[in-house]
């Protein structure tokens, strides 16, 4: 009989999303210093496939791209691509739609994403 120990010297998937999600964090979220108008393209290691365009002046394209952004996107992405009002005024429906690790990281990292979601909920 074979038996497997549950601790094991491996992290656990979840630890590792947290700590990649976190390793790219900005150090404020003054530094998301993107555009709040206009169409904008995600270069191609953050969009690889599907949409690339996004008009930040149609909620439903922008909400895309944020969502894209946050999951896909390295630490220059965040900081060149989101904007600190947009992601603050979006943020009590986009953390519905993100991943769990990245909600939990962002609003770990910002008590003021979590204030925002806590209002939303």
């Amino acid at each position: 009989m074979v038996v497997h120990s549950s601790s094991s010297a491996e992290p656990a998937a979840a630890e590792v999303l947290h700590a990649r999600y976190a390793s790219r964090l900005p150090a404020s979220l003054e530094k998301l210093a993107g555009p709040r108008h206009g169409v904008v393209e995600l270069p191609l290691h953050v969009a690889w496939s599907g949409l690339r365009a996004y008009d930040l002046d149609r909620p439903r394209l922008c909400m895309g791209l944020y969502r894209t952004v946050l999951a896909e996107g390295q630490h220059e992405d965040l900081v060149n691509l989101l904007n600190h009002d947009l992601l603050l005024s979006q943020w009590p429906v986009l953390r519905t739609l993100v991943s769990r690790h990245v909600r939990q990281v962002w609003e770990k990292a910002f008590p003021e994403l979590a204030s925002r979601g806590a209002v939303a909920a």
